[in-house]
């Protein structure tokens, strides 16, 4: 025997450990990320409904703090409220019902993206500035009727607003989940 025929036995049996090796290594490997994807799979059956519901949740946190709905509400509860109401008045109410809708929602940020969350509390801080500002529009002697009424029409007029857009974005992501 040559030294270069040990010399190309010795490479045949490398290369067929080495492939032996390779193969075994891809085998451990696709195993490794099926076990993943299963493990994945299985969480994601169990979390999905909960960060539907979520989104359920804060959908309705936009719903909820769109003037309209505020004015409406308070219709339903308090009948004579627009009618005896002053504008500090009812500009306190509709500043305590945007807090207390963000606050007892404010634990569904963490299944939704952090842009998500951030449209949110943006539109739930532009509402809030958007009703100090129309109440600061209006003369001293308006009565609450007439501040319900000139948030109403500046806030249909106001097309796009902070609202949507975190709500429409907010649809979007929930899509992508389903």
């Amino acid at each position: 025997m040559t030294p270069t025929f040990i010399l190309y036995i010795v490479l045949i049996v490398a290369v067929i450990i080495f492939g032996f090796w390779f193969i075994q290594w891809s085998q451990f490997r696709n195993e490794e990320r099926k076990r993943q994807w299963e493990l994945k799979r299985e969480s994601q059956k169990s979390i999905s409904p909960i960060r539907l519901r979520a989104y359920e949740r804060l959908a309705l946190l936009m719903e909820r703090t769109k003037p309209e709905h505020m004015l409406m509400e308070l219709r339903r509860n308090e009948p004579q409220a627009l009618a005896t109401w002053t504008v500090p008045q009812l500009q306190q109410y509709l500043l305590q019902t945007i807090r207390a809708e963000f606050d007892h929602n404010q634990s569904q940020q963490v299944y939704v993206s952090e842009e998500v969350w951030a449209l949110i509390v943006n539109a739930r801080d532009q509402m809030a500035a958007f009703v100090i500002a129309i109440a600061a529009q209006l003369p001293p002697a308006a009565n609450a009727q007439t501040y319900a009424t000139a948030l109403l029409t500046a806030y249909t007029s106001n097309g796009l607003t902070p609202t949507d857009r975190a709500l429409g974005e907010l649809k979007r992501e929930a899509k992508e989940l389903m």
